[in-house]
């Protein structure tokens, strides 16, 4: 295997930086993150809104959903979510999407447990099926949930008290759904959490479709041509391409690729080679791997045999 140089790294030792810089520093580099916008209810009927970035997805059977309330880091107190949480047992989850981000950017305010989010960021409550928290009309997906369990991470600022969520039941606002009843990602437009005061929303040219097949064997970089490796013009992700297909080319489409038009323009360039893995990374771009792929290996075979000017 190769060993290439890499580039200059920043390293940091958690234990030789502030909490507030380690903690942005962790933001910054694992984001995005879905935003969990959390509903609950304290003991005496008092409603909580928080949105919370720590937090994903972990089980479908059963359904599980974790996020972490941690502890302040400016004086190590806790927040309204985790006490109600261990008062009710039981959660909201809702999603945010973009028409509704500056709302819950409100909503996350540490105001005092009597104040009402729902009231000071104009959203409407609407009731549950199954738990006491309300769900938030205007999120596109709401989840109802009872608390499985509560871990706590530490007892310092900025330690995290994990929240597992068993999902009993699940909302999703119609107006999102494509015609075949599923998720659309740009109907949704969801919006996710970055390091900062960064957001980034998640349709439109965001979205960005790698349709990757885990059941069926690619054939790997170390099968691909030492000339596609070395490319000047290809990149890792147009490689990856190439390398998830099962097999090369055969030496029948290899062949059939030099009726292509484009084949007299190339090989009258001055950097023949690297014209074609312009082509090449053209076809790759619009999917068309089967084509971008003929064509990579037929210079693989054609060019180098080129005498040199």
């Amino acid at each position: 295997m190769q060993v290439l140089k890499t580039a200059p790294m920043l390293t940091i030792d958690p234990k030789s930086v502030t909490q507030v810089d380690l903690h942005q520093y962790m933001l910054a580099c694992i984001s995005p993150r879905p935003i969990a916008f959390v509903s609950t209810m304290d003991a005496e009927g008092r409603p909580n809104l928080a949105p919370y970035s720590f937090f994903n997805a972990f089980s479908s059977n059963p359904p599980v959903l974790i996020f972490s309330s941690n502890r302040k880091a400016s004086d190590n107190t806790t927040k309204d979510t985790l006490h109600n949480v261990r008062e009710t047992g039981e959660v909201v989850i809702n999603a945010v999407n973009f028409s509704m981000v500056r709302q819950m950017a409100l909503a996350s305010i540490e105001y005092p447990p009597e104040v009402n989010e729902f009231e000071k960021a104009g959203f409407t409550p609407i009731p549950s099926t199954l738990v006491r928290p309300f769900r938030v009309a205007e999120s596109p997906a709401q989840m109802e949930c009872r608390v499985r369990e509560v871990i706590t991470l530490g007892d310092q600022g900025g330690a995290g008290h994990l929240i597992i969520c068993d999902v009993l039941l699940i909302h999703i606002n119609e107006a999102v759904l494509d015609e075949r009843g599923r998720v659309d990602p740009h109907k949704i437009d969801l919006m996710g959490r970055m390091g900062r005061f960064y957001y980034v929303r998640a349709s439109g040219e965001a979205i960005y479709n790698i349709e990757q097949r885990v059941n069926r064997f690619g054939m790997g970089f170390d099968r691909l041509p030492e000339g596609l490796r070395h490319s000047k013009v290809l990149t890792g992700n147009n490689l990856a391409q190439l390398a998830a297909l099962p097999l090369p080319p055969d030496d029948e489409a290899i062949a059939a690729i030099q009726n292509d038009p484009r084949i007299a323009d190339i090989l009258q360039n001055r950097n023949p080679l690297d014209e074609l893995h312009r082509i090449v990374q053209i076809e790759l771009a619009k999917e068309e791997v089967n084509t971008a792929a003929c064509l990579a290996w037929w210079g693989e075979t054609e060019l180098h045999k080129k005498p040199k000017s």
